[in-house]
């Protein structure tokens, strides 16, 4: 009998979007006969271990401890942490080289995790943003981020190569052939479903703090004069799934994804952050949204002007959000399905040494 491949799957703890886009990973690397170990922090962690409770799951240093509250200091901040972030990747890295002597890991896949990588086993970076948006340092974080990528033996691309594509200028780079890429196909969980429908509006909130609960305090107080049904998801995972019901909101505190998808199904339009991979789950269940960009993210505003110039999703801006404005969802089309089937067996090749 033989032992099954360990493969590392390690996604960046920033929202929870990293982590809930290797969901789909892990499965695959299960059914085709893999032993996956997870390995990330604090939140991203937390979410994965209640997913595969089964699976053996590791805890790597934290890169970031302090997000600011205003959008314009967003940048000031992170880049007054960036040396912290460079320790605790070099810490990280440090770390795998034990990890694939202790484990016998036969791979690596790592979502955006920059010290998570080994020159003596097959390694995978996945990220849908090869150009890093940061104004008028975009050129030097791009640089440095690629510097990372480039340290794998290939990198996926969860979006279609050509137009129309759900990344635009951030997923699609002229140096394609440097970077190793391979464009797999959008990633999501989440499978759409022919179910009635329950709730007028379904609001998802997730993202670093102090900004997930910022938007939380504004929208409870928006929807105050909402008349339809209303769905919130707080996006605060914890020990339990905890559910209340105040007049016309259902309130939960997180979901797992059965639940999730359901309640997606179940839901006529979604009010959320444009993170990517919420955009990625929209378009495969095909759905009607509002985006409230995270304020300072240059990649969530580029998205939401991108989607909004396409005709598919308005937006806008945290601090000029009114709730007339979810009217505007009705004059564009909405997000489509661009996925294809991804072909996992191709893609693990890479750790057969194929």
């Amino acid at each position: 009998m033989h032992s099954k491949k360990k493969i590392l799957v390690a996604p960046l703890n920033w929202g929870l979007g990293h982590a809930t886009r290797c969901i789909p990973v892990i499965e695959a690397l299960e059914n085709q006969g893999y032993e996956p170990i997870i390995a990330s922090d604090g939140a991203a962690l937390a979410l994965l271990k209640k997913e595969f409770p089964w699976l053996t799951s590791l805890e790597l240093p934290s890169y970031m401890n302090d997000y600011s509250q205003n959008g314009r200091m967003f940048k000031l901040k992170l880049l007054l942490q960036m040396p912290g972030i460079f320790r605790a990747v070099r810490r990280e890295n440090a770390i795998i080289t034990q990890l694939v002597k202790q484990q016998q890991l036969a791979g690596i896949i790592s979502d955006n995790r920059l010290g998570v990588y080994s020159k003596e086993i097959p390694s995978v970076f996945i990220t849908h943003q090869l150009n890093v948006l940061t104004g008028n340092t975009t050129w030097l974080a791009t640089m440095i981020y690629r510097k990372y990528v480039k340290k794998h033996n290939e990198c996926w691309i969860p979006d279609v190569t050509n137009s129309p594509n759900l990344s635009g200028r951030l997923g699609h780079v002229e140096d394609e052939e440097s970077l190793q890429l391979k464009y797999i196909g959008p990633l999501s969980r989440l499978h759409k479903k022919a179910l009635e429908k329950k709730y007028n509006l379904m609001v998802l909130l997730s993202g670093a703090e102090p900004q997930r609960a910022l938007l939380e305090k504004l929208l409870r107080e928006k929807l105050a004069g909402y008349e339809g049904r209303v769905l919130f998801i707080r996006g605060v995972v914890e020990d339990e799934e905890v559910m209340t019901v105040c007049g016309n909101i259902t309130f939960y505190n997180f979901m797992n994804t059965p639940s999730l998808e359901q309640a997606f199904n179940e839901s006529e339009m979604v009010l959320c952050r444009s993170g990517y991979t919420t955009i990625m789950d929209l378009a495969k269940l095909c759905k009607k949204a509002f985006f409230i960009p995270t304020p300072g993210q240059y990649e969530q505003e580029y998205l939401a002007k991108k989607l909004k110039r396409s005709g598919l999703v308005p937006y806008a801006k945290q601090d000029a959000f009114r709730i007339e404005d979810l009217q505007k969802a009705d004059l564009y089309k909405g997000l489509k399905n661009m996925g294809n089937d991804i072909k996992w067996k191709d893609l693990f090749r890479l750790f057969e040494g194929k």
